[in-house]
């Protein structure tokens, strides 16, 4: 499966993509270090990247998590992530968690994508609730969410853990499948 938006494509992660899902993560580390401290933990250098992405192939074939890379086309460089996660957590209900290069943001390609993946998740996993949990503070991840009729359902209170290991509320965003 891939998807291609004009010149952006998403694809799920592949055991070559770990030299650069480590380059995405080293370039953007401190873009990623409030909200995505387990990813850039898990990157910081190839051999942490080639450990991360086996997992991440294995878990997609497993059914158990979707990591997906938003790669430009022209040179394929891998310019965010987007994660279908938390399969477990509720029945029929997942989260969706994406990043994108500070060079890419403020373009429309997360909203682009993420309505793809919203296409995919309900019609191929067979979800029912998707769910996006952000910082009020990360307006472009709250826009992402709102763009694609995710609607605001409550704040969670110390739900997350930076990477320094402080705990902060978080918003939560949810979209239900129109379709029976």
């Amino acid at each position: 499966m891939q998807i291609d938006f004009e010149n952006y494509s998403i694809a799920p992660v592949h055991i070559k993509d770990a030299w650069r899902i480590c380059d995405f993560v080293v370039s953007n580390s401190e873009r990623l270090k409030p909200f995505f401290p387990q990813t850039l933990k898990a990157n910081l250098t190839p051999t942490l990247a080639e450990i991360f992405v086996k997992t991440k192939v294995k878990q997609f074939g497993n059914r158990e998590e979707y990591l997906f890379t938003i790669k430009e086309n022209t040179n394929r460089t891998i310019i965010g992530l987007l994660y279908v996660k938390e399969l477990f957590k509720a029945p029929n209900q997942a989260e969706l968690a994406y990043c994108i290069s500070y060079q890419y943001e403020g373009r429309g390609i997360t909203s682009k994508l993420v309505s793809e993946i919203l296409d995919w998740s309900f019609n191929h996993l067979g979800l029912e609730t998707l769910q996006i949990i952000a910082h009020k503070t990360n307006l472009g991840s709250l826009r992402v969410a709102e763009k694609n009729g995710f609607t605001f359902q409550k704040t969670l209170s110390k739900s997350h853990q930076k990477f320094d290991g402080e705990s902060v509320d978080m918003e939560l965003y949810e979209l239900y499948n129109k379709v029976p």
